[in-house]
C-alpha cells in the first residue's frame, strides 16, 4: 500500500518541481487556502503556541502572524518539492551565505563541526551549503514512515552532497568518522521538543520553561568539535540569506548547557524579528513547567 501511494504521488510531485517559480508560488497561494481555511491543519496548535510564546501581542496581531506563518509553510513545502529538480546555480542564487569566511576559519582548525540551527525560514535549502564546504556533510533528520518517500528525500539531498542520518544513526556515524579521522560537519535542528524521558536540561524558551535538546552540545564536547550557529533569514518570497556565528571553538571548556542556552537565545531573537517564519505547527511547548 505504501508503494502504491508513492507511485501515485511521485509523478505529481515531479510535475510540481518542474513548475517555474512564478507558477509554483501561485500554486502555493492556492494550497494555503486549502490548508488554512478548508483543512485547518494544526491551526489549534499554532494558535496555542503563539499565545504562549507571544503573549505581549494582541489577538489580532497574533492572528496576522498565524496566517502569514501558514503562507510561509506552504511556500517552504513546495520549495522542498522544487529541490527535486532545482539546479545548483538556481539554489545558490536563492539561498545566499553572507559570511562563509567564518565557517572556513573553523574548517582551517581541522576539527569537525556541529552546526546548530532552528526550524526557521528555509532549513530545507541549507543543503546548498555543501557547494562551499570541504568537510563531509551530515544532516540529522527524523525518518519518514513511508520507506519509499524516505528514500526519495535521501536521494534529493544526495544531489547536493548531503548525507542524511537519522537520530539513531547519529552517534555511530560520529564515532566511525572520528575513528577514521574523517572531518565532518553535522547539522542539528535543535529547537524542537525532546522526549520527556531524555530531557536532561530545562530552560526558558520564549518565556516558557521547557525541556531542550542537548545532544549537539554534548557530542561536541565528547568528540572535540567546534560549534557554530546558522541564522537564516527570509529576504523575500523564494529568497533567503544565512549567516554564521561561532558558539564555541573549545566546547570542552564551556560549562555544561551554556552552548545550548546561547543557541536558544539566538533562536528567540530570530523569532522576535519575524515570528511568521518559525515552524509553529510543532508542539514545541507540549512539556512545560
Amino acid at each position: 500500500m505504501r508503494f502504491i501511494v508513492y507511485l501515485i504521488a511521485y509523478p505529481f510531485l515531479w510535475c510540481i518541481s518542474m513548475l517555474p517559480f512564478r507558477l509554483l508560488y501561485l500554486f502555493s497561494d492556492f494550497t494555503y487556502l486549502i490548508v488554512y481555511y478548508l483543512i485547518g491543519y494544526r491551526k489549534k496548535t499554532v494558535r496555542e503556541n503563539l499565545a504562549l510564546a507571544l503573549p505581549h501581542l494582541s489577538t489580532e496581531e497574533r492572528l496576522a502572524i498565524e496566517k502569514k506563518s501558514f503562507r510561509h509553510l506552504c511556500d517552504m513545502f513546495l520549495e522542498m518539492i522544487k529541490t527535486m529538480t532545482i539546479s545548483n546555480k538556481e539554489i545558490s542564487k536563492r539561498f545566499v551565505f553572507t559570511n562563509m569566511e567564518v565557517y572556513k576559519n573553523l574548517e582551517a582548525q581541522e576539527k569537525s563541526i556541529s552546526m546548530m540551527l532552528a526550524h526557521y525560514a528555509s532549513y530545507e535549502w541549507v543543503i546548498s551549503m555543501n557547494a562551499y564546504v570541504n568537510f563531509s556533510a551530515f544532516a540529522i533528520y527524523k525518518k519518514i514512515a513511508n520507506p519509499y518517500f524516505d528514500k526519495l528525500v535521501r536521494n534529493i539531498r544526495s544531489r547536493f552532497k548531503a548525507n542524511l542520518i537519522t537520530t539513531k544513526e547519529t552517534i555511530p556515524v560520529i564515532i566511525n568518522n572520528n575513528r577514521n579521522k574523517e572531518l565532518s560537519i553535522y547539522g542539528f535542528a535543535s529547537d524542537q521538543s525532546p522526549r520527556i524521558s531524555s530531557a536532561y536540561h530545562w530552560q526558558k524558551f520564549m518565556g516558557v520553561e521547557v525541556p531542550v535538546h542537548t545532544g549537539a552540545e554534548m557530542l561536541s564536547k565528547k568528540y572535540d568539535m567546534n560549534v557554530i550557529f546558522l541564522k537564516v533569514q527570509k529576504v523575500k518570497r523564494g529568497y533567503y540569506q544565512a549567516s554564521f556565528e561561532v558558539l564555541s571553538d573549545n566546547a570542552k571548556e564551556v560549562p555544561n548547557y551554556e552552548i545550548t542556552d546561547q543557541f536558544l537565545k539566538l533562536v528567540e531573537q530570530q523569532i522576535l524579528e519575524a515570528p511568521e517564519y518559525y515552524l509553529w505547527t510543532h508542539k514545541r511547548w507540549k512539556h512545560k513547567r
